[in-house]
């Protein structure tokens, strides 16, 4: 059923009930409003406005919302035509938004801009394997590395897997082989010059960042969100917050005594910090006095440092050291794993997951020379008694063999 509804003057809505169809709340003829349906649906009663002024428009419209609800509730799907790869692509990234750090946001928009221009006006059933694949080699003869192609392929198979096409692609679709040897191990010698010149370094965050990335295998976004409640002077351990990986979230990971140390230094210059404090806090340097001696100015407490690249880059270069600021969570896996701890311990400390603990070992573990000439000596006792044994067994052996054959030939004759 259908009826209009027109807001009364007096109180609820107007109705005929009074004397020549008027309002007995309010004395007046009901004129406007809009009209309304009502019916009974699996039980349920259905009461919803059309936002119309025509009792033609409110009917059908009563019509539609009783047929979606038949064919809703006999499993009964309306065909759609499939959608442009631009439109698909912004339904998925505001789908993920909500369950994506904003760092992960950003890759995924900015595999998106590279995606777009090719696949854009595209049906998503449109995409097949060929035009992968002249993507992938178009991609590779603009300059781009293997590993930014991969990553622009999982954007394109994470759309093209919500809308059940990627199976009948993956088969065909290859990705490509990327190194996973970039990272490399810095030496106790090239330690020692970079945590000078960081030291000397305008940004005074800088050396305890460095310190503790060395002791601890943190990330670098790891340590720069660190807050004050994560450190456990006490306990002598520091608590990853948020994480790259699920199994990093909140691990624990204990404090060597230099770490503890510039630590404990590090917090004397924040007196008044609060738990909800970043450890490493936005501020800004300058110049005072007549010498133009550094200073630190305008520290926010509540923000994070944006970052050190122009310090890091500085710092390096003056020690005349080539490597990245993640190579020290290199330096550090690879120091645990030569000093004989355990791959779980290590995968614990590092935040690796299970099924990946090994594959990760090989990347961040850059062995040295030394370590394995060790680790080959150990063998060395149990190699030499075995050898000693087998070759007094194998001289009686060939001993007897040789009697056996001239017995053989005495026979024979």
């Amino acid at each position: 059923m259908v009826y209009l509804r027109v807001k009364c003057r007096g109180r609820g809505t107007c109705n005929k009930k009074g004397p020549g169809g008027t309002c007995n709340k309010c004395g007046e003829r009901p004129t406007g409003g809009a009209w309304w349906y009502r019916f009974r649906f699996g039980g349920r009663i259905i009461h919803e406005s059309t936002r119309s002024r025509s009792k033609t428009v409110a009917l059908q419209a009563e019509r539609a919302r009783r047929r979606q609800l038949e064919e809703s509730w006999n499993g009964i799907n309306k065909r759609t035509l499939p959608p442009t790869f631009e439109r698909a692509s912004t339904e998925w990234i505001e789908l993920k938004r909500p369950h994506l750090a904003p760092r992960s946001v950003a890759i995924e928009q900015q595999n998106l801009v590279h995606l777009r221009p090719v696949f854009g006006r595209m049906l998503i059933t449109d995409i097949t394997a060929q035009s992968v694949s002249r993507y992938q080699q178009s991609r590779l003869s603009g300059d781009a590395s293997p590993k930014t192609i991969n990553l622009e392929i999982g954007t394109l198979r994470a759309i093209l897997r919500r809308h059940r096409l990627w199976a009948n692609l993956q088969l065909d679709v290859k990705m490509l082989a990327t190194r996973d040897n970039i990272g490399q191990a810095i030496t106790h010698e090239q330690e020692t010059k970079i945590l000078e010149e960081c030291n000397r370094s305008r940004s005074r965050s800088l050396y305890p960042a460095v310190v503790l990335a060395l002791s601890t295998a943190m990330r670098y976004s790891e340590i720069r969100l660190l807050m004050w409640k994560q450190i456990d002077f006490i306990g002598k351990r520091v608590w990853v917050g948020a994480s790259k990986t699920e199994y990093g979230d909140g691990r624990p990971i204990p404090m060597n005594g230099r770490a503890f140390q510039v630590m404990t230094m590090w917090a004397e210059a924040f007196p008044k910090r609060q738990p909800e404090h970043y450890v490493f806090p936005t501020e800004k340097y300058g110049a005072a006095g007549d010498d133009f001696k550094p200073c630190v100015h305008s520290t926010d407490p509540t923000k994070p440092i944006g970052d050190w690249k122009e310090a890091w880059e500085a710092a390096r270069k003056r020690a005349k050291v080539s490597c990245r600021f993640h190579d020290l969570r290199h330096t550090a896996c690879t120091r645990m794993l030569e000093s004989g701890t355990p791959l779980s311990v290590v995968a614990t400390i590092m935040g690796w997951s299970p099924s990946t603990t090994v594959r990760m070992s090989r990347r961040y573990g850059h062995i040295g020379q030394a370590a394995q000439v060790e680790a080959v000596k150990a063998l060395e006792g149990i190699a030499t008694n075995v050898q000693t044994t087998t070759s007094k067994g194998g001289v009686h052996q060939n001993g007897n063999q040789i009697e056996g054959e001239k017995n053989a030939e005495a026979l024979t004759q």
